[in-house]
């Protein structure tokens, strides 16, 4: 099989590597989309240490573990390395694949006791209000929050977005304050926006997908005393009004919170299904993994707003073509 290895710069080189043999507990899958997430590029730079990307994908079942009673080969799937939830035949392999990594990250900032905010799930909706930041909502992660939030019953939903907003307005229940704050106003606008939004209301937790620069600060000017934003970043400094901050990981979805993770991704497989959690708007890559620097490349410029980024793999040079 063929295997991107992803440096610093980022630089991609493609290596021909042995086909795994599953374990006992763990499923091969035979890839056919992969999304291209930001930490592709970042974690080779900042560790100086090369990886292997493609923690999102979408494809087919190839071979399965002796314990494995879930999927068997054949079976349409879309996961996060160690197995997500299924994708079916409702939606294609280009919507599926973003899907894990980005929803399971959104899942795991809000609802997570040890290492999210520990807001209330989906299955035990609060009567109260709760109102909710998003910093960066119109992205993959900020997007599926949105939706997962919604769900849970959690509103005002103040959703900080830019040029990409557009793509979650449909989302939003005005009913019950969700509203939209334009971060390209700058950054005393955000705050004021957030202000305004909460009429008044306490707030008390916040996401911020976008982890960079004043992000958290804009935020933290609008929460009180004892407010708590989850990053998808690491802290970059203290946050005003006494305000908490850390680093949520969506690897614990695999150890120690594995019965969360497997709630949340069944959650997403259902919500594909019925058609109540929508995939993000993708744009393909042409040229499969021989296209991937240059996709890295883009991401860490900027390029893409409100889109993800899909390479298909039998686009790839010395890759058969799938049926």
């Amino acid at each position: 099989m063929l295997e991107a290895i992803v440096s610093a710069g980022p630089k991609v080189e493609i290596v021909n590597s042995p086909v795994p043999t599953p374990g006992p507990t763990q499923v091969l899958i035979k890839v056919v989309v992969a999304a291209a997430n930001p930490k592709d590029w970042k974690v080779p730079e900042w560790t100086g240490k090369q990886i292997n990307t493609g923690d999102d994908g979408a494809g087919i079942v190839e071979a399965v573990g002796e314990r494995v009673s879930d999927f068997r080969k054949g079976d349409r799937v879309a996961g996060f390395h160690e197995m997500g939830g299924p994708s079916g035949t409702y939606v294609d392999f280009e919507e599926a694949s973003p899907v894990p990594l980005t929803a399971g990250t959104a899942a795991a900032g809000l609802f997570e006791e040890d290492g999210g905010l520990g807001l209330p799930l989906p299955s035990s909706p609060p009567y109260e209000t709760i109102p909710l930041v998003i910093y960066g909502a119109s992205g993959s992660v900020g997007a599926f929050a949105v939706q997962l939030a919604k769900k849970a019953n959690i509103h005002p939903l103040i959703c900080v977005a830019g040029g990409g907003a557009k793509t979650i307005e449909h989302l939003l229940d005005t009913s019950k304050g969700d509203t939209i704050v334009d971060y390209r106003k700058g950054d005393e606008a955000v705050t004021k926006g957030i202000k305004a939004a909460l009429a008044g209301k306490t707030l008390k937790h916040a996401l911020d997908t976008t982890a960079h620069g004043s992000t958290s600060v804009n935020i933290a000017k609008a929460m009180t005393e004892g407010g708590t934003i989850a990053r998808t970043l690491g802290p970059e400094g203290e946050l005003p009004n006494g305000v908490k901050q850390f680093q949520l990981s969506v690897s614990t979805v695999h150890s120690p919170q594995q019965e969360f993770g497997a709630t949340m991704f069944k959650l997403f497989g259902q919500g594909l299904q019925q058609g109540r959690l929508q995939p993000r708007p993708y744009e393909v890559v042409r040229g499969g993994l021989n296209m991937l620097e240059k996709a890295l490349a883009d991401l860490k410029a900027g390029k893409a707003s409100a889109v993800k980024y899909v390479l298909r793999i039998d686009e790839t040079d010395g890759v058969d073509g799938m049926s």
